[in-house]
């Protein structure tokens, strides 16, 4: 989320949300050190248990009122109606996640999901605050403070050889993981859309224009 300020939500609530979103950077930096099938192991039923309990509170009513008692205040308008029948994004970080350390190479899950994480964050928190200008359908400070926060995660992400290449895809990376964040809307969540994305174009980048670079060797350390 990087909207125009929105008065009807607080800015407390979404710092919240945000807060929680911020305990999903476990992911990559866990899985920097574990190897994909340990990986799985844990994703897999965690995402089938948080599926399950959110399919249950949209379909069973008295499993939705228990739920939303709880958990009702931190869910955005649109997953929380009934016609929508929309997943929370808790559970669209973790089928993320799963697709993500199932199709990329470490290196790419790692950058990609670390991007989602800290700069979905600062483009929400930073747009809500800051944002006065449009841009797409969120707000120009907020896909600035995105754009800036994922050239950070750029610099410090594990590389293959260090090139200057490797770089520049994760420039690239950073530029067009702004953009799906800035015309995100409700029906495709950016939880899914962000590092599928940015995972998809660095991969296409490393083959493009590293092809001589082995973009599984850090699969292999683990």
């Amino acid at each position: 989320m990087n909207g125009l300020p929105n008065v009807e939500e607080s800015y407390g609530v979404e710092l919240i949300r945000k807060s929680i979103h911020l305990c999903s950077l476990s992911i990559p930096i866990v899985y920097y050190f574990i190897s994909k099938s340990t990986a799985l192991t844990i994703l897999v039923p965690l995402t089938a248990a948080f599926a399950l309990s959110d399919i249950a509170r949209l379909f069973n009513p008295a499993a939705g009122r228990l739920y939303n008692q709880y958990f009702g205040f931190l869910l955005r308008d649109h997953e929380q109606h009934d016609h929508g029948k929309k997943l929370n994004g808790a559970t669209y970080v973790l089928l993320s996640a799963t697709i993500c350390v199932l199709v990329f190479p470490k290196v790419i899950v790692v950058t990609a999901f670390t991007i989602l994480i800290i700069s979905d964050t600062s483009a929400a928190l930073f747009g809500r605050k800051f944002g006065k200008h449009r841009f797409l359908r969120k707000t120009l400070e907020g896909s600035s403070a995105f754009f800036v926060t994922a050239l950070i995660v750029v610099a410090v992400a594990p590389k293959i050889g260090n090139l200057a290449a490797e770089y520049m895809i994760g420039f690239v990376a950073a530029l067009l993981g702004a953009v799906v964040e800035a015309v995100s809307n409700n029906e495709i969540d950016d939880n899914l859309s962000i590092p599928i994305t940015v995972g998809t174009a660095m991969w296409l980048m490393y083959a493009i224009f590293l092809p001589a670079v082995n973009v599984f060797a850090l699969d292999r350390l683990s």
